[in-house]
């Protein structure tokens, strides 16, 4: 089993790679890939994942300290 890592992109998506799984409230679970992009902006029409729709829009810059 790999290790699940998130990385916060700037400006833009979460990049999920690993071994994991998608549930939203009810528990059902989404059909997904060894790595996707969850949507951060709010703006993406195929939430939860990430449609590039953040381009020009979404401005975010995190660092771990």
């Amino acid at each position: 089993m790999s290790k699940t890592k998130i990385t916060v992109r700037d400006n833009g998506s979460l990049l999920i790679q690993g071994d994991f799984e998608l549930v939203d409230a009810e528990g059902n679970v989404f059909e997904t890939k060894p790595a996707i992009s969850l949507c951060r902006c709010g703006l993406s029409d195929n939430k939860p994942f990430c449609d590039g729709s953040h381009k020009g829009n979404f401005e975010s810059v995190v660092r771990a300290k």
